[in-house]
């Protein structure tokens, strides 16, 4: 049976890369309330149609175990230039909330880095026993 905290790893992966796929999606299809507000801080149409592609990637690459770290460094990139908006913008309560997914894809980083080398670790381990 899987452990607690990494069911809740999993329930945060699919969350935030749902929420980079519908982040990303409206940045790809210029939505003009998504186009505004970006470039309101000084971006062109292209590159937030750029910003999108690379948030819906993000998004995809986090819901595949393979590419999860490309995907969260992708999807944090994003949300950073999100947040920066955010805070230029003047709202600095929405700004602090903004960040909260940044720090979820720290977190998902570090452990995913964990797992990784300590299932390394292990097999490395099982082969000097074999």
């Amino acid at each position: 049976m899987a452990s607690k905290s990494r069911i809740l790893s999993l329930v945060l992966i699919i969350v935030l890369g749902l929420l980079s796929i519908a982040a990303g999606l409206p940045k790809i299809l210029q939505m003009p309330q998504e186009l505004g507000f970006l470039e309101s801080i000084g971006l062109s149409a292209i590159f937030v149609s750029i910003l999108g592609v690379i948030q819906l990637a993000g998004g995809i690459f986090l819901l595949w175990p393979r590419f999860r770290i490309a995907g969260a460094l992708l999807a944090g990139f994003a949300f950073a230039v999100s947040s920066i908006a955010i805070f230029v913008n003047g709202d600095a309560k929405f700004g602090l909330v903004s960040l909260v997914p940044l720090l979820v894809l720290v977190i998902v980083i570090y452990t995913h880095r964990s797992r990784e080398r300590s299932s390394v670790v292990e097999r490395a381990s099982e082969r000097e026993l074999d």
